[in-house]
């Protein structure tokens, strides 16, 4: 006669490892760094963990820090230490030999795609799954014109390449984005204000601002100044240094915004943009490793929307 066993209860993980993180640093944004996920999604995977428990606020909230409540105090009394026994229980049973070669995957993407989203991100996916190995590599070629294979191809899309499947990874939009202290030395509360400032574009899209101007109704604007650069991450890196506004690509100024290096002063008026895929070579589609890779890619995707 078997002995029923109740099922346990237990929260989301993710929410948990999110909550002590953030209880153990006193800060949402240490916790994002630890995590290698946007300040948004921890405030996300926190609230997701109160509204599990049901129970009254975790953190009391001030300007930089988070303080814990006596509910959040008695929570990660119990939360640490069980994290730190799962930790040293894996640690002392995972059968993975140092030497064991890794999966290896050939990951090719946008350049600046890699630098302002994907990069950020890979210390997470690393530490989620240490046994695939992530090589990146950057172009802004299309997938037909490539030199070599890749297992991975993130381009915009949707496209249609023969021998590629694609899997839709997020999409985005792009507004006006620019540094705090461009807001402070010249406010920007109407369109027309923008002839005070210097627009910043990428010349590979050079229609940028003028049909966010026309989209925005003020299509005859002239601004103060111009600078061009050749490659969105110049741009973005331009606009964080104070240097002008930009039409920042809102997944790829998603941690800008939420760390407080970006501002949007017009966030009601946005350009649709392509939207971001994964194209697999059609013989390696039902890889499984290419799989987890894709299914982490789309979470994290997911996490960028919500947050």
């Amino acid at each position: 006669m078997s002995t029923f066993v109740p099922r346990r209860s237990l929260p989301p993980l993710n929410a948990v490892r999110a909550f002590e993180a953030a209880a153990r640093l006193g800060s949402l944004k240490e916790a994002a760094v630890e995590l290698s996920v946007t300040h948004g999604a921890v405030s996300q995977q926190i609230r997701l963990l109160e509204d599990w428990l049901g129970a009254p606020a975790l953190f009391r909230r001030s300007v930089r820090r988070v303080v814990l409540t006596p509910a959040g105090a008695a929570l990660l009394a119990e939360f640490g230490p069980a994290l730190d026994r799962i930790s040293a229980a894996v640690q002392q049973h995972r059968t993975r030999r140092d030497d064991a070669p890794s999966i290896v995957l050939h990951v090719n993407a946008l350049a600046t795609f890699s630098l302002r989203w994907l990069l950020r991100r890979m210390g997470a996916f690393r530490a989620e799954h240490p046994d695939i190995e992530v090589r990146l590599s950057t172009s802004n070629e299309t997938i037909d014109a490539l030199a070599e294979p890749f297992d991975v191809v993130i381009r915009g899309g949707p496209d249609t390449f023969p021998g590629y499947t694609s899997r839709f990874l997020f999409g985005e939009r792009r507004l006006p984005v620019c540094s705090p202290a461009i807001l402070d030395r010249a406010p920007l509360t109407d369109i027309r204000d923008l002839s005070r400032h210097t627009l910043l574009h990428v010349s590979s899209m050079a229609r940028l601002w003028r049909d966010w101007l026309t989209e925005a109704g003020e299509p005859a604007l002239r601004p103060e100044a111009s600078l061009t650069f050749d490659h969105f991450y110049l741009t973005i890196q331009a606009a964080i240094d104070g240097l002008g506004v930009a039409m920042g690509p809102t997944a790829l100024v998603a941690d800008d915004l939420a760390a407080g290096r970006l501002m949007t002063p017009f966030p009601d008026i946005s350009l649709s943009a392509r939207s971001y895929f994964a194209y697999l070579p059609e013989a390696r589609r039902t890889d499984p490793h290419i799989a987890v890779f894709c299914d982490w890619l789309e979470q994290q995707g997911r996490d960028l929307v919500r947050s």
